[in-house]
């Protein structure tokens, strides 16, 4: 029985690959074009999508910690339970992104336009929104521990149970002024 399972080999791992780009940790696919690409449960840590196009993607539950997505194209990604500490998306444009329940620990989201995203009951932990625009965003039950909102723009945002404490707010448009 021994030597069967010596000469069977494990079959290889799937490799997904969408216009050249094969999605596993630590690729290189800056200005990709992945516009509608299924992505669920994809383990994408530390990837390179800078300028790349992700609009309407399906990243539900990726693990994308560390990824660099500065200048991304993310309009109404769906990302519901996205776990990306450490991950930079400064200037990323995301109008209309689903982050719900989305884990951003230490990421950057400086610059970035989530206009009329949902981050309901996202963990935003040490984040940085700064010069952000969360017009009419939800946000309820959204924790900003700790987070630099300075410049950001939240208005018309749903603030319902979202909570503040230790984060920067100042300059920040529609932020609560008694945190």
């Amino acid at each position: 029985m021994a030597a069967q399972s010596a000469s069977t080999s494990a079959p290889e791992p799937e490799v997904t690959v969408i216009n050249g780009c094969r999605l596993w940790p630590y690729a290189h696919c800056p200005g990709t074009d992945l516009r509608h690409a299924n992505l669920v449960g994809k383990d994408l840590r530390g990837v390179n999508f800078s300028g790349a196009k992700l609009s309407r993607a399906n990243l539900r539950s990726a693990n994308m910690a560390g990824a660099l997505l500065d200048g991304a194209d993310l309009t109404a990604v769906q990302a519901y339970a996205l776990n990306a500490p450490g991950a930079s998306f400064r200037n990323a444009r995301m109008v209309g992104a689903n982050l719900e329940m989305a884990r951003m620990f230490r990421a950057n989201l400086s610059g970035v336009d989530l206009t009329a995203a949902s981050l309901e009951a996202a963990r935003m932990n040490l984040v940085w929104f700064v010069g952000a625009k969360l017009t009419s965003a939800n946000l309820q039950e959204t924790k900003f521990v700790g987070s630099n909102l300075l410049n950001a723009d939240l208005e018309g945002a749903v603030l319902r149970y979202t909570i503040f404490p230790d984060a920067n707010l100042e300059g920040c448009n529609g932020c609560p002024k008694d945190w």
